[in-house]
């Protein structure tokens, strides 16, 4: 076989093994042992600027803390029990009013009032999950109060049951309840709609956006809501069965919220990496 030939014959072959995975696609499933311990740094960066007529103010909020999964059990069919907690934490807080406030758990020294809260949840578990290989939450129960996180709610990240390729699609349906207080109260469904898209070096890049399905008429419950309308990319390690990182944001305006010369925006990432 000349060059030619044999340059013909690999591109074909590169062609016939792409064609395959389109076909087939890959399995994405998450593979946990029992006794291990996973840990991702987790950033977190928020911005909410409010005007109500003249008055306008900002805060601005920074944390960056160590998630840390443990790996309580697994069955044979490779569903997992998993303690959840937090390492270590460093938060920032600024206001347009009252300035800066930093704390970080690693720093000896006085807790500052806003935070001594937060030191009774580090090193501790705060909930115990147990998920099939998907990702899908079999059981879950809370040890310590955990309010929904903004920019990314779901503590593991749903994988499609069949076999996924690019352009591959999944969705999970939720829903929200959102009320202002001493105001209205709603319950709003939202979807997570994901897509798959690239498959590289063994690696799955996942879109993923967030959809509201119910009609809001309320810009005081829009202003609620804002924090959980989001946006972001995953990467998956396929051989390893685990997230390698995870980033979500959101940057969005209200306005009306309180009355006609009113808006509130909300801007704010989550990122998060395997260490």
């Amino acid at each position: 076989m000349n060059r030619a030939a044999s340059f013909f014959a690999v591109v074909a072959g590169c062609l016939a093994a792409a064609a395959a995975l389109g076909a087939d696609g890959v399995a994405l499933r998450y593979r946990f042992e029992p006794g291990e311990t996973i840990t991702m740094d987790v950033a977190h960066r928020a911005l909410t600027e409010t005007t109500i007529g003249a008055t306008k103010q900002s805060v601005e909020t920074a944390t960056d803390s160590t998630k840390i999964w443990t790996v309580v059990a697994v069955d044979a069919d490779g569903h997992a029990t998993i303690e959840h907690s937090v390492g270590d934490v460093t938060m920032t807080s600024r206001t347009s009013d009252k300035g800066e406030t930093r704390w970080s758990s690693r720093d000896p020294g006085p807790v500052p009032p806003d935070y001594e809260a937060v030191t009774q949840s580090l090193g501790v578990p705060l909930s115990r999950v147990e998920v099939d290989t998907t990702g899908r939450v079999l059981g879950r129960r809370d040890f310590k109060p955990t309010p929904p996180s903004s920019t990314g709610d779901l503590m593991v990240v749903p994988l499609p049951d069949e076999p996924a390729s690019v352009g591959t699609e999944w969705t999970v349906p939720q829903e929200v309840v959102v009320e202002v207080p001493n105001g209205p109260r709603k319950a709003v469904k939202t979807r997570l709609r994901y897509r798959v898209d690239a498959l590289r070096d063994g690696v799955a890049t996942i879109h993923v956006d967030t959809t509201v399905l119910t009609p809001l008429d309320d810009p005081r419950l829009e202003a609620r809501l804002l924090e959980r309308i989001w946006d972001g990319e995953i990467e998956f390690d396929v051989a390893r069965g685990r997230l390698l990182r995870r980033s979500t944001g959101v940057d969005r305006r209200v306005v009306g919220f309180s009355g006609p010369e009113s808006s509130v925006r909300y801007k704010a990432s989550l990122e998060e990496r395997l260490k």
